[in-house]
């Protein structure tokens, strides 16, 4: 794996870990003993990753789910699925490489796995357009979704975009009508449906694969209708409010699993998933594994009528009394 980018509040982390390379490296060239000065870098490092990840604020939260080299769809399908099987097209118009979805094994389990897809670079950015889908990207996941349903088969999704791609093409070709309509027939599907956020979940382009029996998070992902950016431009005029807006639009898990929209937090390992895509992974197939056997337990009319009771019961508003409503 290349070497990992680190973020502003990372500082203080990366310069132990190159004091630590710098023993090892001293070690192997002259042979020092350096056991006991490593073994104290090592506790300080792991005792300031701790106290900075478990103290991260809203916008930072944002900045780990945005991390370049945080696991994206298709590394978590390597590392939890086997026979894995892509499907491509939505059978109208083309492939849209923002999503991406096929056949997979978990466990003895048969599954459709579908999972937002951003790229690595430039080059891979450019065809997958950012993670952010075309509506035939859309249409592609609902083919996939009815064809699990055809085959009794459970969905996994993995939702990781900053949103649905506002272009006028794909305004034209229908994004608000094909959104709308992977969220009506996610509603009544009779196969258990899982998803995962596994970074940024920006607005309805993340809905579209989101409307599940179970929503999962992991620890440093976010959820949310706008991103802080999109939210500081409208009600303060300037991006530069970014950080307020964080705040105030309850984003990040925790919020997320208080307010009841996430039914659970997957922990990550201490310095983010960016930091170790193995034990990442590890958490996430445990959670689904759990999960899945949950809900394969229903009967289909019951884990319909707990989905779309799931989603009737969210929100909650105070009367001029101060009493919660709704």
């Amino acid at each position: 794996m290349a070497t990992v980018p680190h973020l502003e509040f990372e500082r203080d982390i990366v310069e132990i870990q190159g004091q630590i390379e710098k023993l090892l490296d001293l070690a192997e060239d002259r042979g020092v003993d350096v056991s006991a000065d490593l073994e104290a870098l090592r506790g300080k490092l792991e005792a300031l990753k701790e106290d900075t990840y478990n103290n991260l604020r809203p916008i930072e939260q944002v900045q780990v789910a945005r991390h370049p080299r945080r696991p994206y769809t298709l590394d978590y399908i390597e590392r939890i699925f086997t026979d894995w099987m892509e499907l491509h097209g939505d059978r109208a118009f083309r492939d849209d490489e923002a999503i991406v979805g096929g056949w997979a094994r978990l466990g003895g389990r048969s599954i459709m796995v579908v999972g937002h897809q951003k790229g690595r670079d430039m080059k891979e950015n450019l065809r997958r357009n950012f993670g952010m889908p075309h509506p035939e990207g859309y249409r592609k996941a609902l083919r996939l979704f009815r064809l699990a349903e055809k085959f009794g088969r459970p969905v996994v999704t993995f939702i990781d975009t900053p949103g649905a791609y506002p272009g006028i093409g794909a305004e034209e070709r229908g994004q608000a009508e094909a959104i709308a309509m992977n969220l009506r027939e996610m509603a009544r599907l009779r196969v258990p449906l899982v998803s995962v956020v596994i970074g940024e979940g920006g607005s309805g382009g993340a809905l579209a694969l989101g409307v599940t029996d179970r929503i999962l998070m992991l620890e440093h992902s976010i959820y949310s209708v706008i991103s802080p950016e999109g939210c500081a431009a409208i009600l303060w005029r300037s991006a530069e409010h970014r950080e307020k807006a964080a705040d105030a639009l309850k984003i990040t898990s925790s919020n997320l699993l208080t307010l009841g929209v996430a039914d659970e937090v997957i922990d990550e390992p201490r310095g983010g998933a960016h930091s170790d895509w193995d034990a990442t992974a590890r958490s996430v197939e445990e959670a689904l594994d759990r999960h899945l056997a949950e809900l394969t337990a229903l009967e289909p009319e019951e884990r319909i009528r707990r989905r779309q009771g799931k989603y009737e019961a969210m929100g909650r508003w105070a009367s001029e009394d101060g009493l919660p409503e709704g």
